[in-house]
């Protein structure tokens, strides 16, 4: 089984809006519905679960309702962590406890509500490269020269930009593997964790990297938020 967890739990502290981003309307739907709409609809997965505070639950079902999304194979809800990587644990113990204890084929799916325009493309691509390998991440090249620093004030050294690229969601495991690299790291060293395969690559799990989309953007801030609603309104 494929099953898939969409992170909608964060706060968006960098958007000045008076709701978390991905509520935030445009048009007739949230931003989450848009991203929802597209993950229910692919083939490749079987049902997903959302991490998201309860006071929004029930408005989340109904905006996707309106919007002809098929609710009945929402698996469930999980409660939002203290970080993305914990929301992220929390989404698969829920998985867990409604379905049972994965198989060695079972795969979870990772993406966020902030990144409302995933195409079913992608969604394939990151399905198809799967065999042979534990996960899949989409990455974007670098475009700019990249520079790393020590104190943060001063460059310490040139970086090869063709050796380093910006990792995208949805990013795609093997179900088993990816829970216990994740449980590995509790109790302390998960709240250091900056993106989803981090506790893969700590845990040795092969993660092949495949072309992102750059139209795949994470709303994280105002400028995001902006280009997001004038998408969205010349639709």
């Amino acid at each position: 089984m494929n099953y898939a967890i969409l992170l909608a739990g964060g706060a968006g502290s960098r958007i000045s809006s008076d709701i978390p981003k991905q509520y935030i309307k445009a048009g007739p739907h949230m931003m989450i519905t848009v991203a929802l709409k597209v993950l229910l609809e692919s083939d490749h997965i079987d049902g997903i679960c959302i991490v998201a505070d309860d006071d929004w639950r029930e408005e989340i079902k109904k905006d996707a309702s309106s919007a002809g999304v098929d609710t009945d194979r929402i698996l469930s809800y999980a409660n939002p962590g203290d970080n993305r990587q914990l929301s992220i644990l929390n989404g698969m113990d829920e998985i867990i406890r409604v379905t049972g204890e994965p198989s060695d084929t079972d795969t979870v799916l990772v993406h966020d509500a902030a990144r409302p325009f995933v195409s079913a493309g992608l969604l394939t691509s990151v399905y198809g490269s799967l065999v042979g390998h534990d996960g899949v991440m989409p990455v974007l090249p670098m475009k700019d020269t990249v520079y790393y620093s020590e104190n943060g004030s001063e460059i310490s050294e040139l970086l090869d930009r063709q050796k380093v690229f910006a990792g995208q969601a949805p990013e795609l495991f093997l179900f088993g593997k990816y829970y216990e690299a994740n449980k590995a790291l509790l109790p302390e060293k998960i709240h250091s964790v900056n993106g989803a395969s981090e506790p893969a690559i700590i845990a040795g799990m092969d993660i092949v990297m495949i072309p992102g989309d750059e139209g795949n953007f994470k709303v994280t801030t105002d400028a995001d938020l902006d280009r997001y609603l004038t998408i969205i309104k010349d639709k």
